[in-house]
């Protein structure tokens, strides 16, 4: 299989990710070893996953050197406080038996703590090699430009996909120098029984998923899909021997009809 990376501030990020929301106990587990065991190395869980532990497990379950794999944890709501940072991510450390995290990100905007103090936090654990590069996640650009003020951020996560097509955000980042990763980009399965995607996929002998994964990546967008199923995990790892059209990129496009499937995503909209 082709190696392919994303390469962003001369780091290259493996893609595609594995996205751990509703994963818990034995099937986290065995999700994680099993897409370690197949090729991914990039992991994205999250404080209130509530399943940091069970990622630990999984990435222990392997042969495969913490090297060579990036992982990503958020720091929820609860935790914005300047101590709280700290103390939430040594905990999240102890969670997954690990030194450092790789990416490190702001689950969402907060009204009730000030953005400079969660920040600065985050710089203080970046400085002391707990994580290796901070972010946010569901950041409007124009918030984004406010954190610009106070740290360098390597990424904004946000949901993205065929229904939610967010060009400003990703014009942004590549004009910002830094990445932007796509949270449910099959679209809770949505993308499965869509005729448009499926005529596509027909010239390439590939499904909805793997046209979905490919028109991400050739817009520079880092996807995390979550998968359970061993035959899922596998196909969308099949999307690196053949490549869209300008044509096929701009009609994939026009499927974007504003929907938003998590709650919190609405507040990366451009204000």
């Amino acid at each position: 299989m082709e190696d392919i990376n994303i390469i962003i501030k001369d780091e290259q990020i493996p893609v595609p990710g594995i996205g751990t929301y509703l994963l818990s106990g034995t099937d986290c587990m065995n999700t994680i070893e099993q897409a370690l065991s197949i090729g991914y190395r990039l992991i994205d869980t999250a404080q209130n996953y509530e399943n940091e532990s069970e990622v630990g497990l999984g990435i222990k379950r392997t042969n495969i050197p913490r090297e060579e794999i990036f992982l990503i944890t958020k720091i929820a709501p609860e935790n914005f406080k300047f101590e709280d940072v700290s103390k939430s991510t040594q905990t999240s450390l102890k969670k997954i038996d690990t030194d450092y995290i790789d990416l490190l990100l702001i689950h969402w905007p907060s009204g009730e703590v000030q953005l400079e103090e969660t920040i600065e936090a985050m710089k203080e654990l970046q400085n002391k090699g707990y994580t290796r590069h901070i972010g946010v996640s569901n950041f409007p650009p124009s918030l984004i430009d406010e954190t610009a003020k106070h740290a360098k951020i390597f990424a904004n996560e946000v949901e993205y996909h065929p229904y939610l097509v967010r060009e400003y955000l990703r014009e942004h980042a590549e004009t910002n120098d830094y990445l932007t990763i796509g949270y449910s980009p099959l679209a809770k399965a949505r993308v499965m029984e869509d005729t448009v995607l499926r005529e596509i996929g027909n010239n390439y002998g590939k499904t909805p998923p793997q046209v979905v994964l490919r028109w991400l990546l050739q817009q520079g967008i880092v996807p995390i899909p979550k998968a359970s199923q061993d035959k899922h995990l596998e196909e969308n790892m099949e999307i690196f021997n053949f490549n869209l059209t300008n044509d096929e990129m701009l009609t994939i496009n026009a499927l974007d009809r504003g929907l938003h499937l998590d709650p919190v995503s609405d507040l990366a909209n451009e204000e």
